[in-house]
């Protein structure tokens, strides 16, 4: 299996989404507004294809897809105020009135957006203006946002933006994302490197959520040592260093246990162990925990315990060739 690509090396799909913005007849269809108003659609139509291809696959690894839906209302009072003519006025019609077809998604991609959980209506340029965006990426846990759709200048460009202020990491998808007059791309993009985003294109995305998808360990998650005297190993991490209590409560054989939320776990050394400070357990947040287990069987290691529920998840504990025992834990 290949690698990630190295500038997505480093993100991580169990907080990222996929956010694909305006896929609709309006500004992709021949017929919708963009199109009868003389505008080349082809670009946008060609970008639909990796736009799907990215919403089935990003689906099916378990990582959410976001759609956008721009909707305008026929009498505008906010906008009739300004003295200046705005963009609508250089088109046949205001585009994606409410409850049209020029507001429905393309055919060709409106089967994936399935839940209207996952639909922000807007009713400006940005993905986050006044919208709920922001607030659903939170319940999400949402960090990284691969961002694709239509139009690169005007509601793509805002999204960006709005999505680099508010520290996200973004990726712009280059192939998936169309622009209204192609000679304008190469300075988007240019711009867009230089101060937003990094670009990639659907066939990295997709490369970089394969290697993502392989079960492996994905970070340390906690430690656990055995301490010759409890209470004086607590006062010194917690009264000296700091840490901070997240549970107490008996480990699997009755000895006292303490965890942090700095992700060091204390527990009483086993009777007669006169020696504190060795390593009772590492242990790792991963992804696919039963495959990793298998592998591990096969490759002859000892299964401690598990697959199966543990404290913090999805757990399986495995001894590595110098008889360490390492916990993996899959979080629910």
């Amino acid at each position: 299996m290949s690698a990630a690509p190295d500038k997505l090396a480093d993100l991580d799909p169990a907080s990222a989404a996929l956010l694909i913005i305006d896929p609709q007849n309006a500004f992709i269809h021949d017929k919708g507004t963009l199109g009868i108003s003389g505008v080349n659609v082809a670009p946008a139509q060609v970008a639909v294809g990796p736009m799907r291809a990215l919403a089935e696959r990003f689906k099916a690894a378990g990582v959410p897809v976001i759609w956008t839906k721009q909707v305008h209302l026929a009498a505008d009072a906010a906008r009739a105020k300004k003295v200046l003519a705005s963009h609508t006025s250089k088109r046949k019609q205001v585009s994606c009135l409410s409850g049209s077809w020029d507001a429905e998604f393309v055919d060709e991609i409106a089967d994936l957006a399935d839940d209207p959980t996952f639909v922000i209506v807007k009713h400006r340029f940005g993905a986050f203006y006044e919208t709920r965006l922001e607030a659903l990426l939170d319940m999400l846990g949402v960090q990284t946002l691969f961002v694709a759709g239509v139009t690169a200048n005007a509601c793509v460009e805002t999204t960006l933006r709005e999505a680099y202020l508010r520290d996200y990491d973004t990726v712009a998808v280059t192939d998936a994302i169309a622009a209204v007059r192609p000679e304008w791309i190469d300075t988007a993009h240019a711009v867009w490197q230089q101060y937003l985003c990094v670009l990639s294109d659907s066939a990295e995305v997709l490369q970089w959520l394969d290697a993502t998808a392989t079960p492996r360990a994905r970070q340390l998650h906690h430690l656990l040592l055995q301490c010759a005297d409890l209470a004086a190993s607590e006062k010194f991490y917690l009264d000296l260093l700091g840490m901070t209590v997240r549970k107490r409560e008996e480990f699997r054989d009755g000895r006292p246990f303490v965890s942090t939320h700095q992700g060091l776990g204390l527990v009483q050394a086993e009777p007669g162990t006169a020696k504190g400070g060795a390593l009772q357990h590492l242990c790792f947040s991963a992804a696919g925990v039963d495959k990793i287990a298998e592998a591990a069987a096969a490759a002859g290691h000892r299964i401690v315990r598990g697959p199966g529920p543990g404290p913090y998840g999805h757990t399986v504990y495995i001894e590595d060739p110098d008889g360490h025992e390492i916990e993996l834990v899959e979080p629910a």
